[in-house]
């Protein structure tokens, strides 16, 4: 039997995974969370062989959680399963130490088999994703400096990227404006910028604010 773990803010979007995953006989899901403070409890208190892990949600996002876990050696299988283009996330979410992206608007016979891949010790990448990474792999001398920022910093820049002023961008990610200054001071020295105005073009030219 398959234990399976959901962490997604959305009760609906956890309803309709649930529903699609116990339709089979050898899947179970043990629980469920809707943040990251639930899931670390959970976590403790659940064997778990693969985690469905939403990356947008309030508080500690999940391609951060994913770090955790892969810095803890927790053997528990991610399978990030989000919204957001396969483009932007998914070699950071693979990255990260993640063992699968899942689109949410994939067939949910691949996400079954998805699971099914991950609980063999095997990776779930889709084929979009696989093009991804064979283009990642020819052009990896030419990575875009961007990629050397954090998760945390990245969603900084994507919000300065947006126009956001800081203390609205430490609203949104629940984090303080001066933790947010300290962010956007290493973009700006990682990317060799000098202000906002430079960051925003930055976002725009490498379509990152979107």
């Amino acid at each position: 039997m398959i234990n399976v773990i959901l962490c997604d803010d959305h009760e609906l979007v956890r309803k309709g995974i649930r529903n699609t995953l116990e339709s089979e006989t050898d899947i179970r899901i043990v629980a469920e969370a809707e943040n990251s403070e639930n899931l670390k409890n959970i976590l403790r208190q659940h064997d778990c062989d693969v985690l469905l892990l939403d990356i947008s949600m309030p508080g500690r996002s999940g391609l951060e959680l994913v770090e955790q876990l892969t810095k803890e050696k927790n053997p528990t299988r991610v399978l990030i399963v989000s919204m957001h283009p396969e483009k932007h996330y998914a070699l950071r979410s693979l990255r990260a130490g993640a063992h699968g992206y899942f689109h949410k608007s994939g067939n949910p016979s691949q996400m079954i088999g998805a699971v099914r891949l991950l609980a063999q010790g095997r990776y779930y990448v889709p084929p979009e994703i696989s093009e991804l990474l064979v283009t990642h792999l020819k052009t990896h001398e030419n990575s875009k400096i961007h990629d050397t920022l954090s998760q945390r910093e990245m969603d900084t820049l994507k919000l300065i990227g947006a126009g956001q002023r800081l203390t609205d961008i430490a609203r949104k990610m629940m984090i303080s404006p001066k933790t947010v200054s300290v962010y956007r001071s290493r973009i700006l020295e990682k990317l060799n910028l000098s202000s906002n105005g430079e960051l925003i073009l930055y976002s725009i030219e490498n379509n990152l604010n979107h």
